[in-house]
């Protein structure tokens, strides 16, 4: 039996939510062992002058805990 963790991350992009996410997903991996998925809790963008700047994405990221 495993048991696993959720935690929550925020990430973001100056070209799109997809950019936005494989940050956060990509610092995850980094970051913590035995990540098993991620799901898109919020989506929002920055809107600067009528345009769009930035996209900010917060995932929550599963992993699984050793033993």
């Amino acid at each position: 039996m495993s048991v696993a963790r959720i935690t929550t991350l925020s990430a973001n992009s100056p070209t799109s939510f997809e950019a936005a996410i494989k940050e956060g997903v990509d610092r995850a991996h980094k970051t913590l062992r035995g990540v098993t998925g991620a799901w898109v809790k919020e989506q929002k963008v920055e809107i600067k002058d009528g345009g769009i700047v930035a996209w900010h994405v917060v995932l929550e990221v599963t992993f699984v805990l050793e033993d």
